[in-house]
Parts: structure tokens; sequence; C-alpha cells
């Protein structure tokens, strides 16, 4: 079986080379020629851990495969993912607009049959929309060829991405034919030796599926947040209120931890997408929309505090960051918490130098010179009036805090991931604040 996955992407980079690692003949497409330039010299657009020396040895077998030309790989495949950008459009719906010119590209030249398979996260309906745009495309022709559209949503995690696609808790599939069920089987078969099955449904319960999961999670992180906030209010400690709901099996320990708001390039896009479409459908995801707002407040909790302990009077003060990535393992800054707190720290006239394990560069790209980029730990808190750790990468697990204290103008640290012991920073002389515990000024 050969496929091509179209876009080369978070999503679509890692979708083929893992179809690559089970033997399967892959052809990546994308339009951006320094980027499939770069992957034909096995450099990758992404840092995800495994991913590089993945794509290095799938080239090297001759199974994976990079290109610009979309129109020559159509006749030479069996399957075609659609795996391009659906970005946020300025009223927060996602832009088809590179799904359905691919669509577009692939009516203009199929002369067989092909399963076409929507592989990014897409609003309901859009498989509906891709099905009519290369019909439209066979009509002009005035050809018939039969084809098939499918949705196959991914559960993909940024810094686990190869391990959920190997090893997958489940294989989400919408199907129209018993043609499409047949083949998306077979192309699936090595990836369910783990006793997970692929569940297939209707198209589009299949789209609405992967809206609902990340919603569903969203939920659980700006709820465990406004737990955190009231916390703090009434003086109960969110760590122990935290482990205490957590060991409820109907609640579970993950997504409950309390932190500086969710970011990347999946939960707040497919939040504001999944609300769109219930706005254009005459219906209020009222939930949803309160889950957005805590997370905007979220990220701001942070810089409050820093606020509060220097009575507003922060500006000429120097601020050094850990962590710029809106997650650990990954470099992606889409969203990211961090982003909000460097712009509240700028505009409140802070100097600000940062430090993370591999988003310099990407925070290089979004920000230019506006901040100062520390080649390690230790240097992005030389001479700060206040310090920050926005990710939990576990390189910042156990700093030395004796050696930090030498380093700082005032040791005051603002823990947005709830890593760090409150009596030992408190013993070294480090005033410290986290989130959803009270803490009055030293």
């Amino acid at each position: 079986m050969k496929i091509t996955i179209v876009g080369t992407g978070y999503v679509g980079l890692v979708t083929g080379t893992c179809f690559a690692e089970v033997g399967i003949e892959v052809v990546c497409v994308d339009i951006d020629v320094k980027k499939i330039g770069n992957l034909k010299k096995g450099i990758s657009p992404i840092y995800e851990p495994g991913l590089d020396d993945m794509i290095a040895r799938n080239v090297e077998k001759g199974r994976l495969h990079f290109t610009t030309d979309l129109s020559a790989c159509v006749n030479d495949t069996d399957v075609i993912f659609i795996a391009v950008g659906t970005p946020p459009d300025e009223d927060g719906s996602a832009d088809l607009k590179y799904v359905l010119d691919v669509s577009k590209t692939i009516g203009e030249h199929m002369d067989k049959h092909i399963l076409v398979v929507t592989k990014s996260t897409v609003p309901v309906g859009t498989a509906k929309k891709v099905r009519n745009t290369i019909q439209n495309e066979l009509d002009k022709r005035g050809i018939s060829i039969d084809f098939d559209v499918a949705s196959n949503p991914e559960f993909l995690k940024e810094g686990d991405a190869i391990s959920d696609f190997m090893k997958p808790d489940r294989i989400v599939v919408g199907v129209e034919s018993e043609k499409a069920t047949d083949i998306m089987a077979r192309l699936y078969k090595p990836f369910t030796l783990n006793g997970h099955p692929v569940i297939f449904m209707d198209v589009p319960s299949a789209e609405m599926t992967k809206y609902a999961a990340n919603s569903m999670l969203a939920t659980k992180i700006s709820f465990m947040n406004d737990i955190a906030n009231i916390c703090e209010i009434v003086g109960a400690d969110v760590n122990l209120v935290r482990k205490g709901i957590g060991s409820d099996s109907r609640i579970g320990t993950k997504f409950i931890y309390p932190g500086i708001g969710y970011g990347g390039s999946c939960f707040p896009k497919d939040v504001k997408a999944l609300i769109k479409t219930a706005d254009s459908l005459g219906y209020s995801m009222r939930i949803l929309k309160a889950v957005e707002d805590v997370n905007d407040d979220q990220k701001s909790v942070l810089f409050n505090k820093l606020l509060n302990h220097f009575d507003g009077d922060i500006k000429g003060k120097t601020i050094g960051l850990w962590g710029l990535s809106f997650k650990p393992q990954t470099d992606d800054m889409r969203e990211a918490p961090a982003l909000v707190i460097i712009e509240k720290l700028l505009s409140a006239g802070c100097k600000v130098k940062a430090y993370d394990p591999v988003a310099m560069h990407e925070a290089q790209r979004i920000l230019g010179d506006a901040i100062e980029y520390s080649k390690d730990p230790y240097e992005a808190f030389i001479d700060t009036d206040a310090q920050f750790l926005l990710t939990e990468w576990t390189e910042f697990r156990f700093p030395n805090w004796n050696v930090i204290k030498k380093l700082v103008k005032n040791p005051v640290l603002f823990d947005g991931r709830n890593i760090y012991d409150r009596n030992e920073l408190n013993s070294i002389g480090f005033a410290y604040y986290c989130i959803g515990v009270q803490t009055r000024k030293s």
C-alpha cells in the first residue's frame, strides 16, 4: 500500500514517518520548498523526541519520501491524508482554505479510486465539503470516478507523539463505505497489536470526537485553575485538593494540575472552533465559553502576583524566566502562557531574560530582540529582581537554590507549575509564590 500525506507540520510529519516505520511507502507533500529541502537532508522543522532518527532511518530505507508536487502523487497512491493547517480565522472558526485547496488538486488530477482522509482537526461537515470540492472538479472534467472520503482525527500529545501513534489507546475513523472501512482497517492493523481496536463510526461523529476530546481536557484544566484561585482566597492548598479529588476514579489524576493556563496548537484553536460552530448553528456552548475565559485570565495570574509583591512598582525590574514553550518536550510556543507574560512584562517596563532547552529559536522568531536569551538556566537568573518558572522541563526540577540565591538581586520565585517545595525555598531565603496557595509577603 502507498499513501500520501499532504502537510509536513506536526501532525503530517509524525503520521507519515510512523506509517513508514511499519513498512508502508509514504510520500509527504508540502508547498514549502525550503522545508521539503531540509527534510530531504534529514532536518526536521519541529522538535519531537525520537522523530529525527525515525525520519533518517526511513529515508535511508527508501520508505519515506518528500516532494512539493502533489499532482504527481495523486495517481500513484491508495490513500491521501490531508494534514494541512487549519488556523483560526479572525472570528475563531477553523480556516479550511488549505484543506479545500488540496481537495481541488486531487479532483483536478485523479483518474482512479482514492481514499481521501481528513487528518487535520476540522469542524463537523468538512468531509462533506472535501467530497463536494473533489466532485466539482471531476464534473468540470466530465468524468466519473469512484472515490471515498473519511475522517481520521489525531490524538497525539506533543512531546510523546511517536509513542502515541505507534501504541495508540484508540484510533477513531469515520467512514461512509465498506471499501473505506477495509482500507483503513488494513492500514492500521500494525498499530492495533496492543489490543486497542480501530473505532469505526460515521464521519460527522469522528469529526466531533476530536473537538469533544480536546474540549473536555481543556475544561478539566480551566476547572482546576478556577478551583486553585478560590483555594488561594479561602486559604486552602490546591495541591492537597488535587490529590483528594484525583483519587476518585470517576475524575482521575490527569489534567487536574493547576498552572498558568493551557496553550499549544490544539486546545485553544479547537475550543474556539467548537464555540464558533455552535454559535453558527444558534447554540451557545456556555461551559466552553467559560473555559476559554478562565484560561485567558489564568495566563495573567503570575504577572498579577508580581505586581502585588512589588506594590505595583515593577518598571525597570529585571525578570528571569525558565521555560518558553507551552509545555515540556516541544518547541511549540503557539498560545504559550509565556508570550502573554512576556508581553505584560515588557509593557510594564521590565527587562526580560529567558532560557528554554529547545524553544529559544522559536522565541527569537516570534519575539526578536525584545528579550535577552540566556545560554543556560543559571545565566537567565543573574541579577534578576524576580524569577519565574513557566514550563516544567525536567532540567528545572532540582536546581541549586543556594547558588541561585547568590546570582540574583532579589530572591523571589514565581512558580507557575507548582513543582517546588515552599518550605525549602523559604528556608534558603526565597519568597515563594505558586498557584492555588496563599502567600504572604515576607
